[in-house]
């Protein structure tokens, strides 16, 4: 077998960006059906919930919106994705490196759970603003008053009435679903990396369906761990100014007093079946290229 060739940071960035955007092709409209059901209201007594679950959100979006409909919001991630997955992976090594005594020292799977953890501290500057713009473009469709044009729009908008301040409402909750995520997905792709490379032989041998099922796993390992957050997340950064001065902690006793603890796991079923193709395809072409040199010079026009 030949040597591989030595994998340059600009391909890394391009063919990472690839990924990110074939992840945020693959899951938005699953995406958007958790947005609206995290969301929606609760009804009024005498009154049925506007959505009854997954599969109902998705008949009455495509019934009113058709295809399109699934698509709100996307240009906002799309433009953050492939920054957001050069930080991401520049946070996990610059993670490990903290750690290491060593450069080719093998870390503890908490060691990789910190190192996980700064990532996803990395990519809140750029998520934060990214997912605020996407959640309201997304719901505001089902409300029935459509405010913003597009991205730009809703960009302009906020910042003429609120600042900054405005574009990045809900940074806090973002740190509190990506960091802890992220620490799982890290760990837990590198976990099932070793649980599926054979006896003596080395990640970079893992065929491609093998890269595929840890990146999937990995991404359902990640969502289970982050819903939670994210609910609280998205009725924060939807809520009309002021309605939860005191943040997370309002917004928190209020789906608990409202709706029980379950409400904390609205959007579940949209989450997990987004979870698994969509960073199944997506690290198809982050870490996939780093075990087929052909396929992944093609990837990058080499």
């Amino acid at each position: 077998m030949s040597k591989q060739q030595p994998i340059s940071p600009m391909k890394n960035f391009f063919a990472g960006g690839f990924g990110g955007v074939c992840l945020v092709f693959a899951g938005h409209p699953l995406d958007t059906i958790k947005v609206r059901l995290q969301t929606q209201p609760k009804p009024k007594p005498g009154e049925s919930l506007l959505y009854a679950g997954t599969i109902d959100c998705l008949k009455k979006t495509l019934a009113k919106e058709g295809m399109k409909g699934l698509y709100k919001g996307m240009a906002a991630p799309l433009i953050g994705v492939t920054p957001m997955f050069a930080v991401c992976f520049f946070g996990f090594g610059m993670g490990k490196k903290m750690q290491q005594k060593t450069p080719d020292e093998i870390l503890t799977y908490p060691q990789l759970f910190a190192a996980g953890m700064l990532s996803g501290v990395f990519t809140t500057g750029i998520m934060a603003p990214g997912e605020r713009i996407k959640c309201l473009l997304q719901i505001q469709a089902s409300t029935g008053e459509v405010k913003y044009a597009g991205p730009m729009d809703c960009v302009k908008q906020l910042y003429r009435e609120f600042g900054i301040r405005g574009i990045y409402k809900g940074t806090a909750l973002t740190l509190m679903r990506d960091v802890p995520a992220s620490g799982m997905y890290f760990t837990s792709y590198e976990w099932l990396k070793n649980v599926l490379t054979p006896a003596g032989k080395s990640h970079n041998e893992l065929s491609i369906p093998s890269v595929l099922f840890a990146g999937g796993m990995a991404g359902i390992f990640n969502w289970a761990v982050a819903i939670p957050a994210d609910v609280l997340k998205s009725r924060f950064q939807t809520a009309p100014e002021g309605k939860y001065p005191n943040g997370f902690r309002d917004v928190l006793r209020e789906l608990i007093r409202e709706e029980g603890v379950g409400s904390l796991y609205k959007g579940f079923n949209a989450v997990m079946l987004r979870a698994f193709p969509a960073n199944a395809v997506s690290v198809l072409f982050i870490d996939a290229p780093n075990h087929y040199g052909q396929f992944y010079s093609f990837l990058t026009f080499y």
